[in-house]
């Protein structure tokens, strides 16, 4: 018997001890008797227990009892009792395990981040349409509505010089009258969510058989409408199918030229092709430009720069070149027929150049709108006569602003700036109207302002009388944190969706007619409702756009209080039909305005 430890034998001691203490006051009977009270009453109870409700058995899983995962090395080692070769062996395999899953996971997090740049390859139009997850039906439909508008050449229509100006007063009446008549009949005629955000930008196509529409969205999203094509009928869970004004009107496809689908790849500019309206070409806010042709419907990417915003893009009327503006004040040519590594940029302005406008009688004449607070005419000749000795080695190759300054005074009244406007605030946006002779711009100081520059134009050289005819007062920031359409934001990466949806643009449609969209406030009357503290009536909103004349006089506005909620973002209008026009709003909900003998 082992000796026992003296933890041990002073242990027993205190039993002992503990068991004479009961001993002498009773407790072993005294408990002996309650135990056996206790199990009296448990035995009365048990015969007395009610029914209760039986209780849900939880249903036993058969589980699989797997074996214990056991590290390689240590098994190998047991195995091998100890043997140095093979723990080598294992040391190895399991080094180039950790290598393989390393590998792994940096192929895995590379191709994360290359999903998330600017796709500058070639695209077919599956590859556009994946992110919209569109079926091969509705893949199909797009394919032959394209083909359709594909069949003839469509070129955009420059107007003659003298549309509009009459010598007679009788004639020039009877011709804003039958306008006015025109416009009256425009009606609310389709309505769809053409896009999921917010419409940046709009395009018309001239094909005159079908109004066939495309928007560009805040996410690079690109929607393609065709308003008056017949609607699908839907039915709703209960089967039953939508009345004719409460379903969408047309037939929209969506497409992603532009990636990744965020703000930095917003659409801010979309322009048809000039010489056949087969391509669509989309600037976005990637640095990208992309040509997609209608076709053969294969988006490639014609120009890219690195840090430069592109505001703005337009095309002469032959088709073959582009003049782009950026946020860093810059003007960049690209030659189509050429590779895209030949272009050339003029730093213009020390500010952001939110809009360029070529003429389309006089190509030449190139016509700016900057923050600098000023609307300027470049004469594009001499920039491409400039000297290439001074030109910097980035790209595309510049030449700075100091030295565009110095070259710019030339003698016999010809020089780089032909003509220049100086504004109140901020130039948003300013264009040539398809004539050729006439400019509107429009400003943060609340003025759309109109130009007649055909006189001064046809005597060739600068400007020497150049100033507006007309200013239009026109609700451009209703608020301060107001942002005006198509050229905005001076960061060239983020935007705030903070900003008020209340855009403005103005868009030249017919002739030297343009068309403006705003919010503007409902004259006060009877049946206005009113303030419950001081009882004035309180101003009711109402989203209206504005067709002016060539002369700034109004010829028709256009408003549905029932089927229009929202601030028309954007419009525009038919090249050649003066009765179309159409606009979207801050949600991607688009609306085709019609006389309303098209719609039925």
């Amino acid at each position: 018997m082992p000796k026992l430890t003296e933890y041990e034998l002073q242990r027993q001691a205190n039993i002992a001890r503990n068991h004479a203490l009961l001993a002498e006051l009773n407790f072993e009977e005294a408990a002996a008797g309650l135990v056996s009270r206790k199990s009296e009453a448990e035995a009365i109870k048990s015969k007395a227990k009610p029914i209760q409700p039986a209780k849900r058995v939880k249903r036993e899983r058969n589980v699989i009892v797997e074996p214990r995962r056991q590290s390689l090395r240590l098994r190998d080692a047991a195995e091998s009792n100890g043997s140095p070769s093979k723990k080598r062996k294992i040391d190895r395999d399991e080094e180039k395990q950790r290598q393989i899953e390393l590998e792994e996971r940096l192929e895995a997090e590379e191709r994360a981040r290359q999903a998330r740049k600017p796709r500058h390859q070639d695209l077919d139009l599956k590859s556009l349409s994946e992110t919209a997850d569109m079926s091969p039906e509705e893949l199909s439909a797009l394919t032959m509505t394209l083909q359709t508008v594909a069949q003839k050449p469509q070129p955009r229509r420059t107007a003659e010089y003298d549309a509009f100006i009459f010598d007679d007063e009788v004639k020039e009446e009877q011709e804003v009258t039958r306008l006015k008549e025109s416009l009256k009949k425009l009606k609310v005629a389709s309505r769809a969510k053409v896009t999921q955000d917010r419409v940046y930008s709009a395009a018309y196509h001239p094909e005159k058989s079908k109004d066939l529409i495309f928007f560009g969205d805040k996410h690079g999203q690109l929607g393609i409408w065709d308003a008056q094509a017949p609607a699908d009928e839907i039915e709703d869970e209960d089967g039953d199918v939508a009345a004719p004004d409460e379903r969408e009107g047309g037939k929209y496809w969506r497409l992603q030229p532009h990636w990744p689908a965020t703000s930095k790849s917003s659409i801010s500019a979309i322009k048809l092709d000039p010489i056949n309206s087969h391509s669509l070409f989309t600037s976005a806010y990637d640095c990208t430009i992309r040509s997609t042709s209608i076709t053969t419907n294969i988006s490639r990417e014609v120009f890219a720069i690195e840090d430069r915003l592109i505001s703005s893009f337009d095309l002469p009327p032959t088709g073959q070149e582009l003049w782009i503006s950026d946020a860093k004040g810059g003007l960049t040519h690209v030659d189509l027929r050429q590779d895209k590594s030949t272009a050339c940029r003029w730093e213009l302005s020390d500010q952001k150049i939110g809009c360029v406008s070529i003429n389309p009688s006089n190509p030449d004449m190139l016509l700016l709108a900057s923050n600098d607070r000023s609307l300027k005419i470049w004469d594009a000749r001499m920039l491409q006569e400039m000297p290439a000795s001074t030109v910097t080695e980035d790209f595309p190759p510049t030449f700075e602003l100091e030295v565009v300054t110095k070259y710019e005074p030339l003698p016999k009244g010809k020089g780089l700036l032909v003509a220049e406007w100086p504004h109140n605030k901020s130039v948003s946006a300013a264009y040539w109207d398809p004539r050729g002779r006439s400019i509107v711009s429009t400003c943060y100081d609340d003025k759309l302002r109109l130009w007649d520059a055909g006189s001064e134009m046809h005597k060739g050289g600068i400007f020497r009388a150049f100033k507006p005819f007309c200013n239009i007062q026109h609700n451009c920031q209703t608020v301060s944190d107001f942002e005006l359409l198509s050229h905005i934001l001076d960061s060239p990466f983020e935007f705030s969706d903070s900003a008020l949806d209340i855009f403005r643009d103005t868009i030249f449609c017919f002739d030297g007619v343009f068309l403006s969209s705003l919010m503007g406030a409902a004259e006060r009357g009877d049946g206005l409702p009113s303030s419950r503290r001081s009882g004035r009536p309180i101003p009711t909103y109402i989203r209206i756009s504005r067709f002016f004349h060539p002369q700034g006089d109004v010829l028709a506005r256009l408003s549905d209080s029932k089927r229009i909620s929202a601030v028309q973002a954007v419009t525009c209008s038919h090249p050649s039909i003066v009765e179309r026009a159409a606009s979207g709003n801050a949600s991607g909900r688009c609306v085709l305005w019609a006389p309303a003998s098209t719609s039925d």
